[in-house]
C-alpha cells in the first residue's frame, strides 16, 4: 500500500503539479497529508513550500471537475493511477531522486516491474537505424526484457514495434495527458502498446505535447530501466538528455556506432568517447547486464552465461546434424524463412525447432520481418 492513500488528495496535487518531494514535505509540515488538504491558501503559502502558480491552481474553481474527471479516467478498464509506494509503482523508478507522486497508465501496469531495456535515438532515423533499433528490440523482448521508450517517430517506434514481437512486450513514456497519443502518426501503434503492453504518463489528462515536458519524460524512461540503448542520435538530441539521466542515475549506457559521415551518428559517438558501452548486438548487451539480471532472464539465456569453459563452450557451439544443415543456409545477411524452405528442403515445423536451437545456443540471430542471419 502507498504512503498516500488519499487518491483525490493526491490527483488534486498531481493536477497542481506539486512534486513528490513538495507533498512529503507538506505531510511532515502539517502531520498528515489529508490535514495539510485542509489548510487554507493563506496558511498553505506561509509554509513556503509550494509556488504561487501551484496554489493557484490548487484553489482554482475547476480543481474538482479535474480531479473527479481523473477518478471516472481510472475506473476504466485497462486504466490506473498507481501513487509512489504503491506495490504496484515501479521499484527502479522509486529509486530515482525525482521520482514522480502518481504515474497514470493503460495497459498492462505490472510490465513496469519487469526488467527493462530503454532503447531511445533520432526522430529522423535513416531506414537502416529503424531496422537496427527493430532488431535489437526484438531479441531482447525474445529473451524476456520489456523494451522501454518514448513513442516517437523513428527509432522509438521502431524500438516498440521490435518490442511487441517478443515476449517482454514494451513500455511507451510519454509527455502528454493519456487522454491523448502524440504523434498523431503513432496513434494505431499506441493503442497497440495500451493493448499489449502499456503506456505510462506522469502528467495529468489534458496535458499538451509542450517542449518542456520531454526531457521530463525522458528522466522516468531511464529511471524504469537497467540500461539505455542510444541508435542514431545527433550532437544536439533529447536521446543523449536520456543517457545522461541514465547516468545521473547509475544505469549502464549502451550505444550503436555508425558512420563519421553521418550527422545521427555523432551522437552515438560522443556517448562511446564518454564511456558508453559500445555494442553491435542484443547478446553484447546481455552479457554486460547477465549479472543484474540472473533472476529475470529466461533459462536458456543464462545458461549461456554461466560457464564459459572450454569444455562448455564446445557443447554449446555444438549443433546437431539438421541444426547444421539449416546453418548452411544461413549467413551474415538475412534470410527469411521462405528461402530456407526451398534451399533446406524441409517443412516449416522442422525449421522452426532448428532455429530456435541454433539460436539459442548463439549461433544465429533473430531479426525483425521473421528473419535470421548468422552470429558466428
Amino acid at each position: 500500500m502507498s504512503i498516500f492513500s488519499d487518491l483525490p488528495s493526491l490527483l488534486a496535487l498531481h493536477t497542481s503539479h506539486i512534486s513528490l518531494k513538495q507533498t512529503l514535505e507538506l505531510q511532515t509540515h502539517f502531520g498528515q497529508l489529508n490535514v495539510a488538504m485542509l489548510a487554507s491558501k493563506e496558511e498553505l503559502s506561509a509554509t513556503e513550500i509550494l509556488k504561487p502558480k501551484q496554489l493557484d491552481r490548487l484553489f482554482d474553481s475547476e480543481q474538482p471537475k479535474q480531479v473527479e474527471e481523473a477518478m471516472r479516467w481510472g475506473e476504466q478498464t485497462g486504466q490506473n493511477w498507481l501513487a509512489f509506494g504503491d506495490d504496484a509503482y515501479p521499484n527502479l523508478l522509486q529509486s530515482i531522486d525525482d521520482a514522480p507522486l502518481l504515474l497514470a497508465t493503460r495497459g498492462r501496469f505490472e510490465l513496469l516491474q519487469d526488467p527493462q531495456i530503454a532503447i531511445v535515438g533520432s526522430r529522423h532515423a535513416s531506414k537502416q537505424g529503424a531496422l537496427i533499433a527493430q532488431d535489437f528490440a526484438q531479441y531482447l523482448s525474445s529473451q524476456g526484457l520489456t523494451i522501454t521508450s518514448g513513442l516517437a517517430l523513428g527509432i522509438d517506434a521502431a524500438a516498440h514495434q521490435g518490442g511487441l514481437k517478443g515476449i517482454g512486450k514494451t513500455i511507451a513514456v510519454v509527455a502528454t495527458g493519456l487522454d491523448r497519443i502524440y504523434p498523431a502518426a503513432n496513434q494505431t501503434l499506441g493503442r497497440q502498446i495500451a493493448d499489449e503492453g502499456v503506456m505510462v504518463s506522469e502528467f495529468p489528462l489534458g496535458t499538451k505535447p509542450l517542449s518542456y515536458h520531454f526531457p521530463k519524460r525522458n528522466r522516468i524512461i531511464s529511471g524504469l530501466s537497467v540500461g539505455t540503448l542510444v541508435i542514431e542520435a545527433a550532437l544536439k538530441s533529447g536521446s543523449l538528455i536520456t543517457a545522461k539521466t541514465a547516468t545521473d542515475q547509475g544505469r549502464e549506457v549502451f550505444a550503436v556506432p555508425g558512420s563519421i559521415n553521418n550527422p545521427q551518428a555523432k551522437g552515438c559517438h560522443q556517448l562511446i568517447k564518454q564511456g558508453a558501452k559500445l555494442v553491435e548486438s542484443g547478446q553484447d548487451i546481455l552479457e554486460e547486464l547477465s549479472t543484474q539480471l540472473q533472476h529475470s532472464l529466461t533459462p536458456q539465456t543464462l545458461d549461456l552465461f554461466e560457464d564459459t569453459s572450454t569444455e562448455n563452450q564446445t557443447i554449446k557451439n555444438y549443433s546437431p546434424p539438421v541444426q547444421t544443415a539449416i546453418l548452411e543456409h544461413i549467413g551474415y545477411e538475412p534470410i527469411g524463412m521462405d528461402e530456407l524452405v526451398v534451399l533446406s528442403k524441409q517443412p516449416v515445423y522442422e525449421i522452426q525447432s532448428q532455429l530456435m536451437l541454433l539460436e539459442l545456443s548463439n549461433r544465429i540471430e533473430a531479426l525483425s520481418a521473421g528473419r535470421w542471419r548468422r552470429l558466428n
